[in-house]
């Protein structure tokens, strides 16, 4: 499903490197950057897990029964078509459904940082037609999604470019 799961988006500091002929090159050495601890990286891969699988459910397969294990007791929505809550949720999907049944969302890029997730996403409602590109930003608690968030753009060539936006 997922073309490519980026980095986990943990930021750690580098240490600045001594420039050649410098007395700051005498006296420093460079550090190795710190490692992500195991239970923070479980934790991250653990979060972006849950997330495709529901982006898999809900989207693709288009059961929303099934994603619904996924939510949190409650979950804040900020996308104004979609009314808050899981139940919110679900008569979205199911209009969305209703209205475009061969509506598929294809991860192409995926990041996590303590209890985020951002997914950067190519949606088509129809498999013809150019597209979504779509930023998904997921709040988790307990391994549950909480909270989320929608950036998106109808699919378009640049004429200052050729770099896709997908």
């Amino acid at each position: 499903m997922a073309d490519h799961v980026g980095n986990i988006g943990l930021r750690t500091p580098c240490p600045r490197r001594a420039e050649a002929g410098t007395s700051r090159s005498k006296n420093m050495r460079d550090e190795p950057s710190n490692p992500v601890p195991a239970k923070i990286h479980n934790s991250l891969e653990t979060n972006k897990t849950i997330v495709l699988d529901f982006i898999d459910k809900a989207v693709n397969q288009g059961n929303i029964e099934a994603a619904s294990m996924h939510f949190g007791e409650r979950y804040i929505q900020h996308n104004p078509n979609i009314a808050d809550g899981a139940d919110g949720f679900k008569a979205y999907l199911q209009q969305l459904k209703q209205s475009f049944p061969l509506v598929k969302g294809e991860v192409k890029r995926i990041f996590a940082e303590g209890d985020f997730v951002i997914v950067h996403m190519h949606a088509k409602r129809e498999p013809e037609e150019e597209g979504l590109a779509i930023v998904d930003i997921f709040r988790l608690k307990d391994s549950k999604l909480v909270e989320h968030w929608e950036v998106r753009q109808p699919v378009a060539d640049s004429k200052l470019h050729a770099n896709s936006m997908i």
